[in-house]
């Protein structure tokens, strides 16, 4: 039992953190724990928490992406612009979609091929796809799109739930899976942990970095059109600073920044715990400016946090370099002399 809670210190804060979060709404609001409210806490960032869950890969795989948010907007701008020259809308959705796909291609072919930093390469790639998108379609908001189209953003699909929850829920499914049950998920915890270890197993380091990086921007170019569908718009700002709410909640869900740690049952406590943050301070008449401060200092709060819990934990028990079961470790070279 104490192994199993020195294994979960952190999932265990975070469990506290957010029934007491909840215990404040609940006696701020009457209303808070009605079927209704649960789905709207979703709602109203669910294009943020889907994203959560392919950032957990990329962190998990000691990698960064900050472009995702400037991607969801140049994503959604290809589908606007198309759609105002009276392209097909289905056609126009393929090819925003693979837009998005394109630019995650080159985020990880500089970092896979160039050996580029993923922070400068997916810093570079922030703004350069907000431009794109600002091109695109100025600084207007370009609408008029079809019923069925507005409807997939903004009506339920399965009794009071949208298809974009439905998404997120299968998403942290198959994140779970794939992370804990899978010969993939053990691959990333040793890229993450150490990339040469995962090259001395065998594992093309490159491709697999090639590959998170094309997932993470399709499912932000993929999210960009539930927005716009949810919007019922587009413009070249949308998402604006989505990226660091995204990153604060894996970060806050025990993912190290520096890779090769970090459980999807702690990310999906911190989606939990800042959506309900964010609905307290909607009771509490906060503004989205102190908003906006608050989740920036959780950011710095919670790695502080998960570096002071590791410093204590290796001071008890010394350094563990953690190895997934399974992989090869390549032996440290002999001290013996020669044969």
């Amino acid at each position: 039992m104490a192994e199993w809670a020195r294994r979960y210190t952190w999932e265990l804060l975070l469990a506290v953190i957010l029934l007491g979060t909840v215990a404040f709404n609940i006696s701020e609001s009457s209303g808070y724990l009605g079927i209704d409210n649960f789905v709207n806490l979703f709602q109203l960032h669910i294009e943020k928490v889907i994203v959560v869950v392919t950032m957990t890969f990329i962190i998990v795989s000691g990698e960064i992406d900050l472009s995702v948010a400037s991607v969801m907007a140049w994503s959604a701008s290809v589908l606007a612009s198309l759609h105002e020259h009276d392209v097909p809308l289905v056609l126009a959705i393929v090819a925003a979609l693979l837009a998005a796909a394109g630019a995650g291609l080159i985020h990880g072919w500089c970092v896979a091929r160039l050996g580029l930093p993923s922070l400068v390469v997916t810093l570079a790639g922030l703004i350069g796809w907000r431009g794109a998108a600002r091109v695109l379609v100025e600084d207007r908001s370009v609408g008029d799109y079809p019923g069925w189209f507005d409807r997939l953003g903004q009506d339920d699909l399965v009794g009071p739930l949208p298809l974009a929850l439905l998404v997120f829920f299968a998403l942290v499914v198959a994140g779970w899976v794939i992370l804990h049950r899978s010969a993939a998920g053990r691959v990333l915890y040793v890229i993450g942990d150490n990339a040469e270890v995962a090259r001395y197993s065998g594992v093309n380091v490159g491709r697999t970095r090639l590959v998170l990086f094309t997932v993470s921007s399709t499912v932000a170019g993929a999210v960009g059109i539930l927005f716009a569908a949810r919007l019922g718009t587009v413009r070249g700002d949308m998402a604006n600073g989505f990226e660091l709410e995204v990153i604060t909640i894996v970060l806050l869900g025990g993912v190290s920044i520096f890779g090769g740690s970090g459980r999807m049952s702690g990310v999906l406590l911190a989606v939990l715990i800042v959506l309900n943050l964010r609905n307290g301070f909607g009771l509490a008449n906060v503004g989205g400016n102190t908003q906006t401060g608050v989740i920036g200092a959780i950011l710095i709060g919670s790695v502080l946090a998960q570096n002071l819990i590791q410093w204590f934990g290796e001071r008890r028990r010394g350094p563990v370099t953690h190895v997934p079961a399974g992989m090869y470790v390549p032996p440290e070279p002999s001290t013996a002399g020669g044969p």
